[in-house]
């Protein structure tokens, strides 16, 4: 819980410098990379996760897996690197987008669907979505075969179930009724 509350410290503290400096759109695009990348590889979580590491070999490495930053990223680099907190960096990553979305009115439309969604389905669930809702919004396609057909989609705290799964459990709670 406290690696949540720091990440969060640090995350707004980035978004203050970045927005002082005019690179907040930049460091964002920066920040979903850093998210991304520490996700997808293992191999780069399991070396910032490593206590046994000194600091200094996290930061250069760093310093080289993500050289084409922004200079605002590469002082979050080197600030973890004096409070070494290297391991809440990818925390600290997602809670920057979080807050930079806020700041700027975007909102993340989670769309489950059974299969796949092409290019023209999602631009009329966007536009769909943004009947709904004054605010910008993303999409964030998840896939889930258990769902069988149709979709659910969540906004914020509200939450449209229209899957198939959803239809059978309704009609299955009718019936034993």
């Amino acid at each position: 819980m406290s690696g949540t509350r720091a990440a969060i410290r640090y995350a707004k503290a980035i978004l203050e410098i970045a927005q002082s400096k005019g690179v907040a759109e930049a460091v964002s695009i920066d920040m979903k990379l850093i998210a991304s990348t520490i996700k997808a590889n293992q191999e780069l979580s399991s070396f910032i996760q490593n206590p046994t590491l000194k600091v200094d070999q996290k930061e250069n490495a760093l310093l080289e897996v993500f050289a084409n930053t922004n200079g605002v990223t590469k002082s979050l680099f080197h600030l973890l690197f004096e409070n070494k907190r290297f391991e809440i960096l990818e925390a600290i990553a997602l809670e920057y987008n979080n807050l930079f979305d806020v700041v700027n009115g975007v909102e993340v439309a989670k769309v489950t669907t059974a299969i796949p969604m092409d290019a023209a389905l999602e631009a009329k669930v966007l536009a769909k979505i943004a009947t709904l809702s004054d605010k910008k919004i993303t999409i964030e396609s998840v896939v889930d075969p258990s769902i069988i057909g149709g979709f659910i989609l969540t906004i914020g705290d509200k939450q449209y179930n229209a899957s198939v799964a959803n239809r059978l459990q309704v009609l299955k709670r009718e019936l034993s009724n």
